[in-house]
């Protein structure tokens, strides 16, 4: 096929399914999400606010906010072909290490929590490119594993090498900052596209192998802060750091467990009104549904996740092509890891990386770049 006669087919793909291809079961689970999460962050902040002068609903208006523009980012990651947007993935992967490069410079990027890792814009609005670069990575990787080599449906361990270089010059950037959470989240979306791709098994293997070694490596000759050490010490011994990670491990896990069954009922936590869990709007969320919707309400919020997981697992099954496939795979893994990530640090069974809770937390960025990758799920759907 002529590359004319491609530009056609693509054109028309445009016209009739820009929007024709919504995936009823994964919109209604992610708009479910975004509603809870909107009141979960309400809940986490009103009170508190209330009882020291301040507008209580100032979080929630900017979340709101965030849900808007992240819908409206959504739909134009729709918009587009996904397969044209291979055209402009080198530009995409430039702009989110431009991004990264500029954090680390004290002049444009400012630290919080420890970590290097926002831009501050007019308005009081902050960026995380770290969000941004999940998606640079997913797409660019996606993109050299997917190129057909003559006599080979498999990509080469040149694909691989290439690919994985587009990956470790942004996760480098982002373990400078350093941000340990989201670069592992990124090493086990890295791992999982290349297992998926069809490349030898030696391959996924080794970087798993490659992985647990570096991070025992970095422990061993003091690579990681001193805040990140007694992340880990708190998580093995939550006595280890008493005023600080260890009392943040020890509210939520008393938070979550107070909700019992049923729940205190919306509002009406607490422990969340008393602000006794820090970082509960954003990293610390899920206490917040715990504490006040019960084991019930967990368990509907897990199902929720496991719907979303599921769609993104079959709309890269029926993908027309491996680039689709990878991409949808890809954010399949990023959600999958960081899901288990934010709530497994929340009920104890991981140590605190401040991720925050997909499309629940409170979070301009990470809102952004989790709703992008919805819309890329429903293009990928729209088309094939």
């Amino acid at each position: 096929m002529s590359l004319s006669s491609q530009r056609i087919n693509y054109r028309k793909s445009s016209r009739t399914s820009a929007f024709a291809g919504f995936d009823p079961i994964l919109t209604i689970a992610v708009a479910l999400l975004l509603l809870m999460g909107t009141l979960l962050v309400y809940a986490a902040t009103r009170n508190w606010y209330a009882a020291n002068g301040l507008d209580p609903e100032y979080y929630l208006k900017r979340h709101i906010l965030n849900i808007l523009i992240g819908l409206l980012l959504a739909a134009g990651a729709m918009s587009i072909d996904y397969r044209l947007l291979r055209a402009y993935t080198p530009i995409l992967w430039g702009l989110s290490v431009l991004g990264l490069v500029a954090v680390l410079i004290p002049a444009f990027g400012d630290s919080v929590n420890g970590a290097r890792a926002w831009i501050s814009l007019p308005g009081g609005l902050q960026i995380q490119p770290a969000e941004f670069a999940k998606i640079a990575i997913i797409v660019g990787m996606s993109m050299i594993l997917a190129e057909k080599r003559e006599g080979s449906q498999d990509p080469t361990s040149l694909d691989v090498l290439q690919s994985l270089a587009v990956a470790a010059i942004p996760l480098l950037l982002i373990i400078a900052q350093p941000d340990l959470g989201t670069a592992i989240i990124i090493s086990a979306a890295v791992v999982t596209i290349i297992a998926a791709s069809g490349a030898q098994t030696r391959w996924p293997l080794g970087l798993l192998s490659l992985s647990g070694i570096g991070a025992y490596v970095a422990i061993k000759i003091g690579v990681l802060d001193e805040y990140q050490l007694k992340r880990l010490q708190s998580f093995v011994d939550p006595t280890a750091d008493p005023q600080s990670t260890g009392y943040q491990l020890r509210q939520a896990r008393i938070t979550i467990g107070s909700g019992g069954f049923f729940g205190k009922g919306l509002f009406n936590g607490p422990q969340t009104n008393g602000r006794f869990v820090p970082e509960q709007q954003t990293d610390f969320i899920f206490t917040v549904a715990g504490e006040e919707l019960g084991f019930l309400g967990c368990i509907f919020i897990l199902a929720l996740y496991s719907i979303v997981l599921w769609r993104a697992l079959v709309i890269a099954r029926r993908s027309n092509d491996i680039f689709g496939r990878l991409v949808c795979i890809g954010i399949m893994a990023w959600f999958g890891f960081q899901i288990f990530e934010n709530i497994g640090m929340a009920v104890g069974l991981a140590p605190i990386t401040g991720v925050p809770l997909p499309f629940l937390s409170y979070g301009g960025s990470s809102m952004f770049a989790s709703l992008i990758a919805v819309g890329l799920l429903l293009n990928v759907h729209s088309r094939r």
